[in-house]
């Protein structure tokens, strides 16, 4: 792995925009992870207000070891931050990385920002960092995140069963989506469209 692809990158569209993760994002990040006290999501892993240093600080140590990515999403209308993503499980030589440690305030879900910001960090993956293939992975009780993703576009490639142990002790069977190179240019059209229609 390298430290130099991808490099840190500010992606901006007319809902959200998506800064490179910063110490000084941590107020904004907690104040969002309180709306809706996303930590109690037991098949998410949204950090608590105190653990947000700690978080942004691993995040951080990961870009600094190449393999991952992380930006603080900031919704245009108000100048808040209304969640955090990254590209993670970075693999330089192939070409090919996940989306993935995503969450967003209460307020902002089902609003529009997340498919803006999805379209965001996939047209950059495979028009300007010219990915192979763009993963997404999620618990399978986490049927919202789920649903999200299937939005998109992305297909399921399978379930990884006792894939990991979560914070709780449980066992978690992770379902893994993808959208390759090829099915871009289909999906950049999905996405265009979900973003244009009126929202009631």
């Amino acid at each position: 792995m390298t430290a130099t692809w991808p490099t840190p990158v500010t992606l901006s569209g007319k809902r959200v925009t998506l800064e490179p993760l910063r110490h000084d994002h941590h107020d904004g990040l907690v104040e969002s992870a309180r709306d809706g006290e996303l930590w109690n999501l037991w098949y998410t892993s949204v950090p608590t207000p105190d653990g947000m240093r700690a978080d942004i600080d691993r995040r951080l140590a990961l870009q600094a070891a190449g393999s991952m990515l992380p930006f603080a999403i900031i919704a245009n209308a108000s100048g808040r931050i209304v969640g955090a993503t990254s590209y993670m499980n970075i693999e330089s030589e192939s070409r090919r990385l996940e989306i993935g440690s995503t969450w967003y305030a209460a307020s902002a879900q089902r609003s529009g920002i997340n498919t803006q910001a999805k379209r965001l960090l996939l047209a950059h993956a495979f028009e300007e960092l010219d990915c192979i293939a763009v993963e997404f992975r999620t618990h399978f009780f986490n049927r919202a995140s789920r649903a999200a993703i299937e939005r998109l576009g992305a297909r399921l490639d399978g379930i990884l069963r006792n894939h990991r142990r979560s914070a709780d002790g449980s066992l978690r069977d992770t379902c893994v989506y993808s959208i390759i190179a090829s099915e871009w240019p289909t999906v950049r059209i999905h996405l265009d469209h979900q973003l244009h229609k009126p929202r009631g």
